[in-house]
């Protein structure tokens, strides 16, 4: 099955023993560079927040590209899987994905990964910190939370270079309350009125943002390219965190 766009001699190929077929059932733009993907998966199998799956697109000719995508949906939506997949100009799979119309199909595995993810059973409240589109494994925590109507504490803090790539905006803007806190910077530029941070995220403004949280052992999930995450992740610890308390993912 072909489509338009770049990567259109991409098709579908089936490994039974570990891959299996995902139909594309929904398409919307949550930023100006990244996509909201919702797909319908043959034997699903229900995640936990901050899991992912890999991706894969195999060519007529053999030739095979596979990614790995955070999960954004909830653990409860049964035989869907949500992913935000960043449009990167010279990737082998982004571009394709972003040309994939609802009805055709990918190959996907998992649910993957045993670090990262969050079981609402863990104690304290939760930091959330994210680049761009490194906060799509948060939508997952937070959705999670949001659904099952659980008492937990968030903080979300959220870098981009401008509002418009900030992913999900709207729906994040709805979940503020008491018990929800979401905190933006920007990076490059800010819009007239901007009320938010402006330039990296730094130790002074996560110090202001968490003031006595600290003391509540939270558990901090740092999401981003790589130097951001180790930035964020050693400053942490110098502002007194546990190294236990903090788990990373990196990509790019």
């Amino acid at each position: 099955m072909a489509t338009p766009g770049k990567n259109n001699d991409l098709a579908l190929t089936k490994d039974a023993r570990h891959w299996h077929e995902a139909t594309l059932v929904k398409s919307e733009m949550t930023a100006s560079d990244i996509k909201s993907l919702t797909f319908s998966v043959k034997n699903w199998t229900e995640h936990k927040p901050g899991q992912h799956y890999d991706i894969r697109l195999t060519s007529e000719s053999g030739y095979q590209a596979a990614r790995s995508y955070s999960i954004a949906s909830p653990p409860n939506m049964k035989g869907l899987v949500e992913f935000g997949i960043q449009l990167l100009e010279n990737g082998e799979v982004s571009p394709y994905l972003f040309d994939l119309q609802p009805g055709e199909n990918v190959e996907i595995k998992g649910p993957l990964g045993g670090h990262f993810i969050w079981d609402d059973s863990m104690p304290g409240p939760l930091v959330l910190i994210g680049g761009g589109s490194g906060i799509v494994p948060f939508m997952s925590m937070i959705r999670h939370v949001r659904s099952k109507k659980i008492n937990k504490k968030i903080i979300l803090i959220v870098s981009a270079k401008t509002l418009d790539k900030i992913p999900y905006y709207k729906e994040l803007e709805s979940y503020k309350d008491k018990n929800i806190k979401i905190v933006y910077t920007l990076t490059s530029k800010s819009p007239p009125g901007w009320k938010g941070y402006e330039g990296r995220i730094n130790m002074e403004m996560v110090s202001k943002e968490l003031k006595d949280i600290r003391k509540e052992m939270p558990m901090v999930y740092i999401c981003g390219p790589t130097q951001f995450v180790e930035s964020i992740a050693d400053g942490l610890i110098k502002l007194g965190l546990n190294s236990h308390e903090i788990r990373t993912e990196r990509f790019g």
